[in-house]
Formats: structure tokens, C-alpha cells, sequence
């Protein structure tokens, strides 16, 4: 899935989480996104929303989009797995330890992500990956890196 459409990507998180439930077999990034549904409850009921293929999330009501957001994860997890941008696996570890877990060490990535990407669609360029780094760096009081 280089460019998924909004419908792909939703049915990718439903399908993958209804395999999860049903107790049928998973491809490696069925499993992550099981992962990380698990890790969001709240989102549990909306995967089995009727409407939730044409639901709209507006910021300006004060909603967070959830495939957005779990998207936003997936992104962060094949990051980590291949240490890119190098050094992030370092950044997150020391995240983990400061935070006595995984999961709020991730929305801390997970915020600077969306500020990256948020940057990048302003200024119509391309993520920023060393300022990136650097933000998760900065929340785990590490120094930065060079450009």
C-alpha cells in the first residue's frame, strides 16, 4: 500500500482487526495493526461502526481521526523496525524507559511525527527528517543531531 486511498486504508484497519477477532490467520502487518488496535479500546466499537467507511473526523469539532492516528503508529512502528530516520530506535528506547512503557513513548513519536508531516503540507516540501529526529530527541533529553 504505497498510496492507499482513505477506503483502503480503512478497510485495511477493519479487515485486519476483524481477522485478529475472529481468531484467523495474520500477514506480519495485520499483526502490528491488531497490535495497535489493541492498544486503542476506544477505537474497538468504531471498527464495527456501519458508518465508519463514510464518517468524517473534523479537528474543528475536537475529533481525532482514528485511522489517521493508528496510521500514524503503523508509520512510527516500520520506522522503528528499520531505524529510520537512523537513530530514532535509540530516541524512542530512551522515550520507553522514561515513560515505564511503550505506548506513551509512541504518542510522544507520534506527536512530533504529525508536527513533521503538518510542517511538510504548509511549507509544500518534504518531511524534515533530521528536525523530526531531533523533536523525539529534545522529548528524551537527548542532544540533537546535525543536519
Amino acid at each position: 500500500m504505497f498510496n492507499p486511498t482513505r477506503e483502503q486504508v480503512r478497510e485495511f484497519f477493519i479487515e485486519a482487526w476483524r481477522k485478529y477477532q475472529a481468531q484467523e490467520v495474520l500477514t506480519a502487518l495485520e499483526t502490528i495493526v491488531a497490535g495497535i488496535v489493541l492498544e486503542h479500546p476506544e477505537y474497538h466499537s468504531l471498527l464495527a461502526s456501519p458508518d465508519v467507511m463514510t464518517r468524517t473526523f473534523p479537528p474543528e469539532d475536537g475529533q481525532t481521526n482514528p485511522f489517521l492516528h493508528m496510521s500514524l503508529h503503523l508509520a512510527i512502528e516500520e520506522q522503528l523496525s528499520i531505524d529510520q530516520p537512523p537513530g530514532i530506535r535509540a530516541a524512542f528506547e530512551t522515550l520507553r524507559r522514561i515513560h515505564g512503557g511503550r505506548h506513551n513513548a509512541m504518542h510522544d513519536v507520534l506527536e512530533c511525527l504529525g508536527e513533521t508531516m503538518y510542517k511538510a503540507l504548509r511549507d509544500k516540501g518534504s518531511p524534515d527528517g533530521t528536525a523530526y529526529l531531533n523533536s523525539i530527541r529534545r522529548r528524551a533529553g537527548m542532544p540533537p543531531v546535525a543536519d
